[in-house]
């Protein structure tokens, strides 16, 4: 019998349309889409279906939109496999915002007070930073070691650091964008396979980002957290978690601590864990896993398409 984590994927995975085949097929999809408007007293389900993409994107809004993806489709397994995540599961985990996709689905979070605490979020990470100041860059075939030397030589008297830990391979270094810009030159000039500046509005997971935490801090200390069904792998950590007031405390280190997928996933697998379920929007989480791990099992589920092959599966 397969021992599972459920997992989350993060900023990045959205695409204009998600959800939209969801709430066709599954009443409860629907029901978690008119949730997500009345807790922002917006219809940003419009702009999941619909567009505009630019809209979309925005860091306020792809945060909890995100999430209500991610939660529509634990809803209706939840409805048409008679899912129980304390049996299903022995973890839940996320990719930052993802995180607290996790959190919803264990019980930890309110599905509204996830979806209001995530646009206030987003808000604070693209307010910390004006536009231009920040950016990120991905290194394709760098290890954590490598990634972390470049990120020092770049730094001089600016940020720059490891900011996402993937997979082998595939780190993410965030920080000031002149250091960041000679991050990239450092990793050609290494024989990096590849280096390349991400499109996003704020370097994200990084010491720039400390007025966020402020904020969050602020955010997360008014919100009742409750322990989750089954213990949720912390990003900070890469280890359980599942007592609510260290959960809170891990939340507002993660805006600017870095986060550790690689170590995560190695962590669910040390522990017993064979198959990783990634739920919601893309298929990012899976294919990691497959390069941390070629053993372990990733599948993900978005579509009504794959739900059905997933609840035969259970």
């Amino acid at each position: 019998m397969a021992v599972r984590s459920f997992v989350f994927p993060g900023q990045g995975s959205q695409a204009v349309g998600m959800g939209r085949d969801l709430a066709n097929a599954f009443p409860e999809a629907r029901y978690v889409f008119e949730e997500l408007d009345d807790a922002l007293s917006e219809k940003l389900s419009k702009v999941m279906f619909e567009g505009p993409g630019d809209e979309l994107t925005l860091t306020a809004n792809a945060q909890p939109a995100l999430m209500a993806m991610s939660l529509a489709v634990f809803r209706v397994l939840e409805k048409e496999a008679n899912l129980d995540l304390a049996r299903a599961g022995k973890y839940v985990a996320g990719h930052s915002l993802g995180e607290y996709s996790a959190l919803t689905a264990g019980g930890t979070f309110a599905f509204a007070d996830a979806a209001r605490v995530l646009r206030a979020r987003g808000a604070a990470m693209q307010e910390a930073v004006p536009v231009g100041e920040g950016g990120m860059a991905a290194l394709i075939g760098a290890t954590l070691e490598q990634a972390e030397d470049i990120a020092e030589r770049a730094a001089g008297d600016e940020v720059c650091t490891a900011a996402n830990d993937n997979a082998d391979g595939q780190v993410v270094l965030s920080g000031a964008m002149a250091a960041i810009d000679r991050a990239v030159e450092i990793a050609a000039q290494e024989g990096i396979k590849r280096a390349m500046k991400l499109p996003v509005s704020a370097p994200f997971h990084c010491a720039m980002m400390a007025p966020a935490a402020e904020a969050m801090e602020q955010e997360l200390g008014a919100v009742t957290l409750s322990a989750p069904a089954v213990p949720v792998v912390a990003n900070v950590t890469a280890e359980a978690a599942d007592d609510p007031d260290t959960i809170r405390k891990l939340l507002v280190e993660q805006v600017t601590a870095r986060v550790r997928w690689r170590e995560s996933v190695l962590y669910m697998r040390d522990n017993g864990v064979d198959t990783v379920v990634e739920l919601g929007a893309g298929k990012v989480l899976g294919g990691l896993t497959r390069r941390i791990d070629r053993e372990l099992a990733g599948v993900s589920v978005q579509t009504p398409e794959d739900i059905e092959q997933f609840v035969k599966t259970l």
